[in-house]
């Protein structure tokens, strides 16, 4: 129990450590190809836990899980053990023992490295190979850390056979270690992962292959704190993940240090959600024009999007059309009657005044008759 007390304390820095590895471009699937990821953990102590187990991804999509006491890829998500099926199963058998025989020996080396010899012991890696867009093959991709702290990175092109390395740990590979190293990749691994990454793709191509177009608008909000506003670029409900959202202002791009955001983050129905958020001053809002726009692989174009009224700023302008449309009739009727009782009135005004200014006629005189 002490032990996997220990594990469980470095669990925060080894989760943060493998979402790292994964939100970093590892993943062929950010720019339009695809992967087949093993997620590896091997614990020397005693836990809980299997002492071996690694997660396989298609993608972003976990589709198996294999440990030590199983012995066995047990399918996950949209795959069934007759997807799998009895060849892929038995090259992952192989391929993880391998995986599971190299881990126990790096993570020796690795406790004398750092001196850790007491309490439980994890080594974390990335294995697997990519595609690119073209659906050709990309690279072979090895990639290690040992309890949550990153190591060595090798990666094999395999259209020249070209072995990129980067060493953290001491005890750089010798010329004949490297050639061994290109020799089984290039003779165990990357047949069986392209092979088995073409037949999965093949498989599983009305999901994983599925192209959702993004939700895009470009919202603001205003800050009682500060007066100000803030602008929000989001895109939400699009498949594949990697997406190019920028968030412009007079047709140039937002700075990075100004922006905050642009975290890729899981929706419940396995798409994908991005935003990007500007606080600025009200001022600015109004001598500025600000647009989202989005390129993503479901959009033949880019889409532009607008910044959008603040909300409440329709129904404002909505009511003030209205209460014009509603009193410019009464008004222009109120006028046209208060000139009309002018008018009236005037001319009665003139008629007392033309009376009252006639000369009085004068009365004739009676002519006196003579008896």
């Amino acid at each position: 129990m002490e032990n996997a007390g220990r594990l469980l304390s470095r669990m925060p820095r080894i989760l943060l450590y493998i979402l790292w590895l994964y939100t970093t471009k590892v993943n062929a699937a950010d720019l339009g190809g695809h992967s087949l990821l093993a997620f590896a953990t091997y614990i020397e102590g005693e836990t809980p836990f299997p002492m071996f187990g690694a997660v396989l991804m298609l993608d972003d999509i976990q589709i198996g899980f294999y440990s030590s006491s199983g012995r066995k890829l047990i399918p996950r998500g949209p795959m069934n053990d007759k997807d799998i099926g009895s060849s892929n199963q038995k090259n992952a058998i192989t391929v993880f023992t391998v995986i599971h025989e190299n881990m126990i020996s790096q993570v020796h080396k690795l406790i004398h490295l750092y001196n850790s010899t007491h309490g439980v012991q994890s080594h974390q890696g990335i294995f697997g190979c990519d595609l690119k867009a073209s659906d050709k093959p990309g690279r072979m991709i090895c990639k290690e850390a040992f309890n949550g702290d990153s190591g060595d990175e090798t990666y094999l092109s395999i259209a020249d056979k070209t072995l990129e390395t980067k060493f953290k740990w001491p005890g750089a590979w010798t010329a004949h270690q490297l050639e061994s190293v290109k020799l089984m990749i290039t003779d165990l691994y990357q047949p069986i992962c392209i092979g088995a990454l073409y037949d999965l793709l093949n498989q599983t191509r009305k999901y994983v292959r599925r192209k959702v177009k993004p939700r895009v608008r470009l919202l603001q909000r205003a800050l009682p704190d500060n007066g100000g506003v803030k602008v929000t670029c989001l895109a939400t409900g699009f498949y594949p993940r990697h997406i190019n959202l920028t968030l412009l202002r007079d047709g140039q791009p937002v700075p990075d240090h100004q922006i905050t955001g642009g975290e890729l983050l899981p929706n419940g129905d396995g798409t994908y959600q991005m935003r990007k958020s500007l606080e600025v001053s009200t001022e600015e809002v109004q001598h500025h024009q600000y647009t989202c726009t989005a390129q993503h692989l479901s959009l033949d174009n880019k889409l532009d999007i607008l910044l959008e009224p603040r909300p409440g700023q329709n129904h404002v302008v909505v009511a003030v059309v209205m209460l014009t449309l509603v009193c410019l009739p009464v008004f222009i009727i109120f006028v046209f009657c208060w000139k009309r009782i002018k008018g009236s009135q005037k001319s009665k005004e003139d008629v007392k005044e033309e009376s009252e200014e006639a000369p009085q006629e004068e009365e004739p005189l009676e002519t006196l008759s003579s008896g």
